[in-house]
């Protein structure tokens, strides 16, 4: 192990490069490939310049790493606690749920994620999540017996946007060289619709954005809160 690190940090490998040696050398215990090393300040900068398309940067995880300011006006749900998409989509209630997600789309992300956590079989926060999901989330749990694996493609996905109604978005999904096992989620509207309801979002303040979300949590979930 010394031996290996020591190579390593001779040869100035990154964290995907370490762990490939690792991996040729039969070693049990191999690094985690994902960091939490801070993005490039480059990259949000890239973010900021898609404008008006809603863009984000995720960890193979699903965390959301960035994110520019349309995405946070089409997905304010996927930006609170701890900015992690699975948890939002798995264990928010329908009604209040960003994506209105069929059974073949939440299949496909857990198969994602599936195969991102078997290089991460030695790190204990992958560990801790997995085990959270699967007791927080039946549906979760269901899938993730599946064993499926499948990797981010390019897909359509419908957004709930209760400011102004649902929007079905084109994701198109890039890796990230850059930054070890992140990726980029780019929406763009499916149409001509689509693309009015966007700009009308966009020109709105974020308090009116906003104010259909805790008008409706106000009336829909405040009795069950009690």
């Amino acid at each position: 192990m010394q031996v290996l690190d020591a190579i390593a940090r001779t040869l100035g490998l990154d964290q995907a490069e370490r762990a490939h040696i690792y991996r040729l050398a039969d070693v049990p215990t191999v690094p985690s490939v994902y960091t939490n090393d801070p993005l490039p300040e480059e990259i949000q900068t890239i973010l900021d310049h898609l404008d008006p398309l809603p863009g984000a940067v995720l960890s193979a995880r699903y965390d959301v790493l960035a994110f520019n300011s349309s995405y946070e006006a089409l997905c304010p749900g996927f930006l609170v606690a701890e900015r992690n998409i699975v948890r939002r989509v798995f264990l928010t209630p329908q009604c209040c749920n960003v994506y209105q997600h069929s059974w073949d789309d939440l299949r496909r992300m857990v198969a994602y994620l599936r195969g991102a956590y078997a290089k991460n079989l030695d790190d204990p926060s992958w560990q801790q999540f997995i085990e959270e999901m699967r007791s927080e989330s039946t549906e979760f749990a269901a899938l993730w017996e599946r064993n499926d694996v499948a990797v981010p493609v390019s897909r359509t996905k419908h957004i709930r946007n209760l400011a102004v109604g649902d929007l079905d978005m084109f994701v198109t999904s890039m890796t990230l060289p850059a930054v070890t096992g992140a990726w980029v989620q780019v929406y763009t509207p499916n149409g001509e619709v689509e693309w009015a309801k966007l700009h009308r979002l966009l020109a709105m303040s974020t308090e009116d954005r906003q104010r259909p979300w805790v008008e409706h949590r106000a009336m829909a979930h405040a009795a069950a809160a009690v």
